[in-house]
């Protein structure tokens, strides 16, 4: 085992064998192996945003047995998907990509508070052989507390049975404006909270400089935490999961220019974090041309190229 990634299992010691096990298994699978660096790709979007918006730009897409060729071609870490897309493809490719369930999701058709639906279970992660659990929740949302619950049992399960836990805490809801969703200070409190609540890996959006909260602004600016550049809020955010000592990843959010993502890819890496999760910006490209994005993300944290 690569000392890095012994090193970064070493914060999680008090957790089962197998979970340590199985979180190695994604550390130091693919392209990335070995590095600490992780790049997984999601796909729950056709369960979250509906299938053309997610696969229409790229008809392959909606075939779930394309998901698992692309991580596996590209040399993603993991693959992350909801039960359906998981159970249509996890015999054929078994063993060929360490597989994440995404326990819960939501639906676009709902305009209510946002609070996600049970849609998998920790047992159901074992039978289609995953390493880890993944799981939603949305600081700022009145529904909040049903989820951190929920996320407590599942955590606490999924631990007991030799699975990781890897949260995705995305601050929604009527306690925010939407450009607080993204600030700086929302997305820093999003990655502590998940943290406490027992993650190992931890998926939060890239922050931009806003300071949504009147009480935190004044502690930013009296103490003079360096917000101004991506690389210094990539920097924060994974002060706040716990100096650093726990697998923050950064969404890489709607479709945009590969020059852009790339740039914020760069950011990522210099201001310390572990990685990406890549959905759209991956499987909405033909293959070919995703297989050369995804390359080039792993490139850049690699340090192969600038």
């Amino acid at each position: 085992m690569k000392e890095r990634v012994r090193e970064i299992l070493s914060w999680y010691g008090s957790d089962n064998p197998g979970t340590l096990t199985n979180l190695a298994r994604m550390l130091n699978h693919g392209r990335l192996g070995g590095t600490g660096r992780m790049v997984i790709l999601p796909v729950d979007q056709g369960f979250e945003h509906g299938p053309a918006r997610s696969f229409a730009p790229n008809p392959a897409g909606y075939d779930p047995r394309y998901h698992f060729e692309l991580g596996i071609g590209a040399g993603c870490n993991a693959y992350a998907a909801p039960l359906g897309f998981l159970e249509a493809g996890a015999a054929e490719f078994a063993g060929d990509i360490p597989l994440i369930l995404k326990l819960n999701n939501s639906d676009s058709l709902s305009k209510g508070e946002p609070c996600s639906a049970l849609t998998g279970s920790v047992d159901e992660a074992l039978r289609l052989g995953c390493v880890a659990i993944g799981f939603t929740i949305y600081p700022a949302s009145s529904l909040r507390n049903v989820m951190l619950q929920e996320l407590r049992d599942l955590t606490q399960e999924a631990k007991r049975k030799g699975l990781a836990v890897v949260v995705w805490s995305y601050p929604r809801g009527a306690g925010i404006s939407k450009e607080g969703e993204t600030a700086i200070d929302v997305v820093a409190y999003a990655a502590q909270i998940a943290a406490q609540l027992g993650a190992h890996v931890i998926m939060v959006m890239l922050p931009t400089a806003h300071i949504e909260q009147d009480a935190a602004k004044k502690v930013y600016e009296k103490e003079k935490i360096p917000v101004g550049t991506l690389p210094d809020r990539v920097k924060h955010v994974v002060q706040s999961a716990f100096a650093g000592r726990r697998i923050v990843i950064f969404s890489g959010g709607e479709a945009k220019e590969t020059a852009a993502m790339m740039d914020e890819i760069r950011a990522i890496r210099d201001g310390g974090g572990f990685g990406s999760i890549i959905g759209r910006n991956s499987f909405q490209r033909k293959q070919a041309d995703a297989l050369d994005f995804l390359r080039n993300v792993m490139d850049i944290y690699a340090g192969v190229t600038k």
